[in-house]
């Protein structure tokens, strides 16, 4: 499988695409339209654009390469902020586009129609999961948010996560007040420091890495639920309550 590629626009986003052999590229999230017209805009239409939610920095992009190639699939969740859809896909669904076929994930709690698309060992996963990291609760609850991060935490370790923004080292500020003791962490802020300096992205990451080393996904750890506790100044044995802390703490947390 060739290696998922991002493209970067704007201060921190990515978009993503893959390859496909009779056709234009498939594209995840074009929040722009630029980098994937300078990349492609000679060549074949893409064969399909993937939307996992409806902000500007996820779609924007969509109507300008609509123009380029108007007769370009676009598959996108089940929400009416996102108006160029031409398929609606919700959890169960799948996605099969050129050599492609991709599993569709039910990831609400960023917003609340938020999905995924799970593939060939590829997860792309917009703002629910970051490097370090998870997405924003704007329309949804903790527990509805928790569900979504336990569902793609189930998936295999080897998966690569294409996540759609450059967040790893901000994120990595609070995970090691979080788990200072974590050498899974320690391991993972090294090599995207080196990473950054190389200009290099930080991802994709296997979901194995993230499990090790992202308080998001440990929320049931041991030293998770100590280190709340203190910022609380009060024990949590709730698990939905104990996300809800964290994310709220990540919130405020300046580094």
């Amino acid at each position: 499988m060739f290696p998922p590629a991002p493209l970067p626009f704007a201060n921190d986003n990515y978009l993503w695409w893959l390859p496909n052999p009779d056709s234009g590229p498939l594209l995840v999230d074009p929040g722009d339209a630029a980098p994937v017209l300078a990349r492609f805009g000679d060549g074949p239409a893409p064969c399909a654009i993937l939307l996992t939610h409806h902000h500007g920095d996820h779609i924007g992009g969509v109507p300008a390469l609509l123009t380029h190639w108007p007769d370009t699939p676009v598959f996108a969740p089940h929400d009416a902020r996102i108006a160029l859809a031409s398929q609606r896909v919700a959890a169960g669904d799948r996605v099969q586009v050129g050599d492609y076929d991709f599993a569709v994930m039910q990831v609400h709690g960023h917003t609340r129609s938020h999905i995924a698309y799970y593939g060939h060992g590829l997860l792309f996963c917009g703002d629910a999961l970051f490097s370090l990291g998870c997405g924003r609760m704007f329309e949804g609850d903790p527990a509805t948010m928790l569900a979504s991060l336990d569902r793609l935490a189930a998936l295999p370790g080897d998966t690569l996560l294409c996540c759609a923004h450059e967040y790893t080292l901000a994120n990595a500020a609070f995970a090691r007040v979080v788990m200072p003791h974590n050498a899974a962490l320690a391991t993972r802020i090294a090599k995207a420091q080196a990473q950054r300096q190389a200009s290099l992205p930080t991802l994709p990451v296997p979901l194995s890495s993230e499990l090790a080393a992202n308080p998001f996904l440990r929320i049931d750890d041991a030293d998770v639920r100590t280190a709340i506790a203190v910022h609380l100044g009060r024990d949590v044995t709730d698990r939905v309550e104990a996300f809800a802390c964290l994310r709220r703490w990540k919130d405020d947390f300046r580094a």
